[in-house]
């Protein structure tokens, strides 16, 4: 038998603090009780254990009782069993407690009680609840008067299982101001070890049951103290009370007296009188609304089915099934209980659970799966009759599998049913589903020339498959040579594919076809022919209903991307809300994650930078929970380069989280993974390091000239190279590849890339000593930028002309230019371009520009602020309210641009000094 082992005492600081706190003021007008509640479990005995030993410490006489049921005829019973606590030393220091016993009246005890002498006395009594007649008459009257000594009762007990007496006497004393009440509730998430956390979920912070939940999962089975408690409490019952509680525990949230009584053979009086019984104890309580019936916690129910023989719960199971069945529940519902009872093909009860299957497979592709597990266990192995049924089961619980996140797992099922089907010359749509569906897993494991092969061989088959299952089949294909950057090979059967598609009126086809020529041509950056694609691909998408549309997460997210790098940003974001509201509703967990990263990246690039950080905060969260690989390494990435606008140059976060994109890639050799190591550079360049910039872009891009770098974006690659060629005297090399720059961004004619190519040109002619034609690049990507609305580089193109403009004797134009990047990066919440904007100011004679822009109250505010006064001090100097102040600050640091209340001071010490002075 399992040894019981003490648990060690967690959190309920602020419990004990309280009952310290009631302690110190007991005899001085403080409460006489304290009436501590909670859930059974909770932890109350264990907080009134620490607190006695708390109170012994600091010289308390401390006697402890407790109320039992078996007791509960004996008078004074939780008392008296405290008194036998009464020790030789005790005696000596309160000898009038020695002489009680339980013929002496409430008064006689009051006033025994009334001759305690400091330190004072605790008298702590436990399950209440389970208290005497006579015990509730004495507390009640301790209530009624209070003891005018050093004397503290503290009850702990169980609200819904009280009499009423008692209930209604504690209430009076709180009312009164005797009584102080001291709920104990569930413990906090942070109270607990890691590696707990679904068990602390399904316990709902309730000690005893996250203890036995523990144990059960470090395999242990049930801790033997929880099951010590349980069974106590199990003990008392009468056979048909226990019945009872079995049968609400086995039904769940479908327990009714109906359904109870249709498990326990037994309605009627006796039913109700046993169904109050369990009741009053709590075991039982009214359902959700007060409808039904439920276990008073659902880990309870558990324990206590875990408690049954096996025979007992099984038999209980199939009752319960049986009786739903008899109400219409729905399959899913029914299928819980039958997957508990088979042992062997039963026809009728496999075809509820196929039927649930697909019920939940969108909502539960966990629960799918397993259903569909326990279906193909019990199946015959009976070629002849089962074949097909077989298969259509293996392919359910492989996409189920996948949608659950076990996707070597449904890889693995997918090429075991691969190989059951032979190729069929007339077509085998459930072979073609399983391909087709094992190629996603493999892309899924990044398996990309496993996944190549196994489309590749089914295309090349003679004869080969229908026309329709051959499209579907090319369409994954492309699907795969995008991820592996090897889309020239599938273009021109793409293009076939979309016009079968078309000829047959297949428009869901046509939308993958479109979609996939779309991000193919864009990524080689044949721009022409990915605006094409787009234009049908969106037209199409936008006629179609959101039912249509379920089903293509994948398209939509190669629609928004492939918009995003036409710089069609209002397009990827329209499309990405879209797509991620019907991802949400049909429960595509990755399609969310993908779109909210699309429109993360279609946000910064518009200079919304406050907006975008939370969409990429989520996408990761997303994939994190999905799994590692490149997936979570291009999430990663995307998120560090949004991370770097929204914080202070040299921020070490963006630089982790970089450095963890890279980690999570890998080895892997993908598109994604290209990008995601190349993304780094930009937070390499923001951590101040070029020599590491230049040797981030080189390894990931493949050699000089970026070879591997994704075409449609390789200006914008090109640019932190010339950067930190730059920077480290490499003059030679930035000119090389500012040339470069150039030559592909007349390619692309793509304005964001033609931006980053005269950025580059702007820093080259920097460098050579040529201000004004420095200028007018870094003004001709603003204004390059401003045309494709990329407002973050508008505003960091506007930003790095001004002190170049000044240089040329521009002046004018530098301010305008400063207050058009400032403006930008301010209404944005672009923290970086906000640095770089204090950085570059202008002459101090355009500054006050910036101040110009605030309301009169905006300025008083502000002057008060940068006098150092709290908002609390500028509201009472003002007569306004502290709101109101804070409402006034927060406009201030939005026009303006700083973010702390040190930067304001600073601003308007530079604004405000004298002419000549120091700025």
């Amino acid at each position: 038998m399992e040894r019981a082992h003490p648990a060690p005492f967690v959190g309920r600081a602020t419990e004990l603090a309280s009952l310290d706190t009631l302690l110190d003021a007991s005899g001085d007008d403080g409460p006489t009780v304290v009436d501590v509640t909670g859930e059974p479990g909770i932890g109350k005995s264990r907080l009134l254990g620490r607190f006695t030993r708390r109170a012994r410490q600091r010289g308390y006489v401390v006697l402890r009782g407790r109320a039992t049921e078996a007791e509960r005829s004996s008078p004074l019973q939780p008392f008296t069993d405290a008194l036998t606590d009464l020790g030789a030393q005790e005696a000596r220091s309160i000898p009038v407690l020695a002489a009680l016993t339980s013929r002496h009246s409430a008064r006689d005890v009051a006033r025994a009680l009334a001759r305690t002498p400091p330190p004072g006395l605790v008298i702590v009594l436990d399950d209440l609840h389970w208290a005497d007649a006579a015990s509730v008459r004495l507390l009640d009257h301790l209530v009624r008067h209070p003891v005018a000594a050093p004397v503290l009762i503290v009850t702990a007990r169980r609200v819904r299982q009280s009499p009423p007496a008692l209930s209604a006497a504690l209430a009076r004393g709180t009312d009164m101001g005797s009584v102080a009440r001291l709920d104990v509730g569930p413990l906090g998430r942070e109270e607990f070890p890691p590696g707990t956390d679904s068990a602390y979920a399904e316990s709902a912070g309730n000690p005893l049951y996250l203890r036995a939940l523990t144990a059960a999962g470090a395999g242990g089975g049930t801790a033997f103290s929880v099951l010590s408690v349980l069974l106590d409490e199990l003990a008392p019952l009468a056979p048909l009370e226990r019945q009872v509680v079995e049968a609400v525990c086995v039904l769940g949230a479908q327990a009714t007296t109906e359904l109870t009584a249709a498990l326990v053979g037994t309605d009627g009086p006796a039913l109700v009188t046993a169904l109050r019984s369990v009741m009053a104890r709590d075991l039982v309580r009214p359902g959700v609304d007060g409808h039904g019936l439920a276990a008073r916690h659902p880990v309870f129910a558990r324990l206590v089915l875990d408690g049954l023989d096996p025979w007992r719960r099984r038999d209980l199971h199939r009752r319960a099934a049986d009786a739903l069945g008899g109400t219409g529940a729905p399959a899913s519902v029914r299928a819980d209980h039958i997957e508990r009872t088979l042992d062997r093909w039963e026809p009728e009860a496999g075809a509820v659970l196929v039927e649930a299957a697909v019920q939940t497979a969108v909502t539960d592709p966990a629960a799918t799966a397993r259903r569909l597990a326990t279906a193909l266990r019990l199946l015959p192995e009976d070629p002849s009759l089962h074949r097909d049924t077989r298969g259509e089961l293996m392919l359910l619980r492989a996409r189920a599998l996948g949608a659950a996140g076990a996707v070597k797992e449904s890889r693995d099922l997918l090429h075991e049913l691969i190989a059951l089907r032979p190729p069929d010359p007339d077509g085998d749509e459930l072979r073609t589903a399983a391909v087709l569906l094992c190629a996603l897993m493999e892309r899924q494991l990044y398996r990309y020339p496993e996944a190549d092969a196994l489309l590749r061989r089914e295309l090349d088959r003679r004869p080969g498959p229908p026309p329709p299952q051959r499209d579907a089949l090319v369409l994954e294909w492309g699907n795969h040579s995008l991820f592996a950057t090897r889309f020239p090979l599938v273009r021109k059967e793409l293009a076939r594919t979309l016009h079968a598609t078309r000829g047959r009126g297949d428009r869901l086809g046509e939308v993958e076809a479109l979609t996939l020529a779309a991000l193919g041509e864009a990524y080689e950056g044949q721009t022409d022919a990915a605006r094409r694609y787009v234009d049908a691909g969106a037209a199409l998408t936008d006629v179609l209903p959101d039912a249509d549309l379920v089903g293509l997460g994948e398209p939509m997210v190669r629609l928004a991307w492939s918009e995003v790098f036409l710089d069609r940003f209002p397009d990827a974001l329209r499309h990405a809300a879209r797509g991620t509201e019907i991802a949400r509703r049909s429960r595509r967990p990755f399609t969310v994650s993908q779109l909210n990263l699309c429109a993360a990246y279609a946000l910064c690039q518009q200079g919304r930078v406050s907006e975008a950080l939370p969409l990429a905060d989520e996408s990761v969260a997303v994939t994190r929970s999905l799994g590692g690989g490149e997936r979570l390494g291009f999430s990663l990435a995307m998120r560090a380069t949004v991370l770097l606008q929204a914080r202070p140059p040299g921020d070490p976060e963006v630089l982790a989280e970089a450095e963890e994109a890279v980690a999570a890639v890998g080895a892997v050799e993908g598109w994604w993974a290209t990008l995601a190591r190349c993304l780094v550079a930009y937070a390499v360049q923001g951590a101040g390091d070029p020599h590491r910039v230049r040797d981030v872009l080189l390894s990931a891009g493949g050699g000089r000239d970026l070879p591997r770098v994704q075409p449609s974006v390789r200006p914008m690659f090109l640019e932190p190279l010339v950067d930190s060629a730059l920077a480290t005297g490499d003059v030679a090399g930035a000119e090389h590849w500012t040339r470069l720059a150039a030559a592909e961004a007349r390619r692309l004619d793509v304005p964001t890339q033609t931006g980053a190519a005269l950025r580059a040109l702007g820093m080259v002619e920097g460098r050579r000593g040529r201000p004004e034609a420095a200028a007018r690049a870094f003004a001709d990507a603003a204004e390059m930028s401003l045309r494709s609305g990329a407002g973050l580089r508008e505003a960091h193109s506007a930003l790095l002309a001004v002190p170049h403009a000044a240089a040329a004797g521009d002046d004018t134009g530098a301010a305008a230019l400063w207050r058009r990047g400032h403006r930008i990066a301010t209404d944005g919440g672009a923290v970086l371009l906000l640095a770089l904007a204090d950085r570059l100011r202008p002459a101090a004679s355009d500054t006050p520009d910036v101040l110009a822009g605030l309301s009169r109250r905006e300025r008083e505010v502000a002057d008060l602020v940068a006098a150092g006064l709290t908002n609390q001090a500028v509201a009472e100097k003002l007569h306004l309210s502290t709101r109101t102040v804070e409402s006034h600050v927060a406009r201030v640091y939005r026009k303006t641009g700083v973010g702390s209340r040190a930067a304001l001071a600073a601003l308007v010490a530079r604004v405000s000094a004298p002419e000549g002075g120091p700025r």
